[in-house]
């Protein structure tokens, strides 16, 4: 169910090119290009502007498994199953340098916000961090004990997550090296993570079609969507931070809201499992691929309402408990998760700034004012409005302890687990 002041996502662009299920795909900085890999072992090089050729890169020996747009724009890398890292120049040539980079496919390649360094994940149960532009290898990590299929570099470049079909996901520190914290919450293999552009919150899709997001401070889960009747296969988020989108086995694409903890939309598109997507840097357009061999170009379109009258719909719509479900389901409901109210209040603490800080100030003042010349009948009301709202706020502070305690009692059960393991190995 969509708010009246936004406007649904639209079809921009229908690419067709590749000749077998597309792997992954990402836009340049100034969106005047696409990048896309493909089971076909090749990478194709989309022009935005109308009329323009696409651009087929060969190199790879085999399945190309993902791209990623340096911050510049002037390179691309590449990970494949022949075990090499490929790092592009996107232009008429198509040139390319090779490195082996794995002993097992790469699954994954990710630069870092400065373009210096570049991590990358392989079925050899590592994550390697490379320098770039001397395609040197720097240091591994290897604590994973089963494939690794995605790595990604914080904002910041001080850490590095990790996902993998352990069913973990790993909190590694840059410097040191050393991981800092693994998240064994999933029910299934954790095919895709990423940061939220804060650096404080990361998400991931699993096979057990969950998505998760957790407070990379605290450690601790933010929220679970259970929105997919699939395996979940990527997602990323919106520059704003306020939205998620996934791609699923379900052939759909979902995007979240993380502000209300709840579906904001469902886009049918592929023919088959939608395999990848990612939204533009500035968040105006989202790319999608799929196993029917296609790449769509998806403009927005909600991120252009003012998020004052966003806000202002929001307050109106929503329920006495902070969120409103609608007729699809959004954040669960249940005991082991987080509430609506929950997931408003604790996502709008968590999720960075909220846009467009004068407007909401502006508007903050206009209320005071109207307030000021109030009647005493309806300052009466008012004060009941605000008794109401205390009332949900001792709900969700009750909530949010019951939260701490079941988180508190995962942990410790799973520390214990880990205890017995190694207890066990040493004897």
């Amino acid at each position: 169910m969509a708010f009246a002041c936004l406007e649904d996502p639209t079809l921009e662009r229908h690419f067709k090119g590749h000749r077998d299920a597309v792997t992954s795909v990402d836009f340049s900085l100034n969106k005047k290009q696409l990048v896309s890999g493909s089971m076909d072992s090749c990478l194709m090089i989309w022009s935005m502007k109308p009329q323009m050729r696409a651009y087929r890169f060969v190199g790879h020996k085999d399945a190309v498994m993902c791209v990623h747009f340096s911050p510049s724009g002037h390179l691309i890398a590449s990970g494949s199953r022949d075990k090499t890292v490929r790092l592009w120049v996107p232009s008429v040539k198509g040139e390319s340098t090779a490195f082996k980079a794995h002993t097992a496919t790469v699954r994954s390649v990710h630069f870092s916000t400065d373009g210096q360094s570049l991590v990358t994940a392989s079925d050899d149960k590592t994550v390697k961090v490379w320098a770039v532009h001397r395609q040197k290898f720097l240091f591994s990590l290897s604590q994973h004990i089963n494939w690794v299929r995605c790595a990604k570099f914080s904002p910041d470049g001080r850490l590095i997550v990790s996902s993998s079909d352990d069913k973990t996901v790993k909190l590694w520190d840059k410097t040191s090296r050393e991981c800092i914290h693994s998240f064994c919450e999933h029910g299934g293999f954790v095919p895709h993570v990423d940061f939220h552009p804060s650096g404080t919150c990361i998400a991931a899709a699993g096979t057990d079609n969950t998505v998760k997001v957790w407070d990379v401070r605290m450690n601790r889960l933010l929220q679970h969507y259970q929105v997919h009747s699939s395996s979940v296969n990527c997602l990323s988020f919106h520059s704003s931070g306020n939205y998620l989108i996934t791609a699923s086995n379900d052939s759909t694409l979902k995007i979240l809201d993380l502000l209300e903890g709840r579906l904001l939309y469902t886009l049918h598109s592929h023919q088959g499992p939608a395999t990848c997507v990612s939204f533009s840097r500035t968040g105006d357009f989202f790319a999608s691929g799929g196993f029917d061999e296609q790449v769509m170009v998806w403009k927005t379109n909600f991120d252009a309402a003012d998020y004052g009258d966003v806000l202002k719909t929001r307050k109106q719509s929503t329920n006495v408990n902070g969120a409103d479900y609608g007729d699809t389901p959004g954040a669960q409901k249940s005991n082991t998760n987080m509430n609506g109210a929950f997931n408003s209040v604790h996502s709008a603490m968590d999720f960075g700034d909220v846009p467009d800080k004068q407007k909401i100030q502006e508007t903050t003042e206009s209320v005071k004012r109207q307030r000021e010349q109030m009647d005493e009948a309806s300052l009466a009301t008012t004060l009941q409005h605000i008794v109401g709202q205390l009332d949900v706020l001792t709900q969700t502070v009750s909530i949010l302890e019951q939260r701490l305690t079941l988180t508190e009692d995962k942990l410790k059960e799973c520390l214990e687990n880990q205890q017995k393991i190694a207890q066990n190995k040493s004897n």
